[in-house]
């Protein structure tokens, strides 16, 4: 079971965004995620008259290292850790470090 997944908000701890929140739109096999708003780069994209795309410079998305992300505990305001445990009916849950609740998703 992964310990951050699609649509949980993290926090960057390491990095040029660090401190900077965003959610995460996809996990990528490789163990990195790709976060809105987070690690922007400079796209140089050729135009496409066929399908009607124009050229041009834009801004896009890079994956970034799951290991320079923490989930987001809005209950502290804080960035947390994951731990990962087994309910007493055999269901794996994620829950927060530093309270021991459950991460809701």
């Amino acid at each position: 079971m992964l310990k951050i997944k699609k649509d949980d908000e993290v926090v960057v701890i390491a990095g040029r965004d660090k401190g900077r929140r965003g959610e995460v739109l996809r996990v990528l096999k490789d163990g990195r995620l790709m976060v809105a708003g987070i690690n922007m780069v400079k796209k140089h994209k050729r135009p496409n008259p066929n399908v009607g795309e124009q050229g041009g410079i834009i801004a896009q998305e890079a994956p970034i290292q799951a290991s320079n992300v923490a989930i987001w505990n809005d209950e502290d305001e804080r960035a947390d850790r994951v731990g990962l445990r087994v309910e007493e009916d055999g269901k794996k849950v994620r829950f927060f470090k530093s309270n021991g609740k459950a991460i809701e998703g």
